[in-house]
């Protein structure tokens, strides 16, 4: 079974970003980043595009499947 990953965690920490300051700028709570670095809540496609851009990045850098 696959999974959904990210490295939101790796990316915020180049960037000097905290979980609030990134959830400020993608307009969620910080708890929503949480769950996101955790894996266990599955983003939209609107806020993954979101989270990617405000990390200076892509989707696909930010958010890859991995088999369990």
């Amino acid at each position: 079974m696959e999974s959904l990953k990210t490295r939101i965690k790796e990316y915020r920490a180049k960037l000097n970003l905290t979980q609030e300051d990134l959830a400020n700028l993608v307009n969620v709570r910080r708890e929503t980043i949480i769950h996101l670095e955790k894996g266990k809540y599955n983003p939209s496609l609107k806020l993954a595009y979101d989270i990617a851009k405000a990390l200076k990045s892509t989707i696909d850098e930010i958010f890859f499947y991995e088999n369990e």
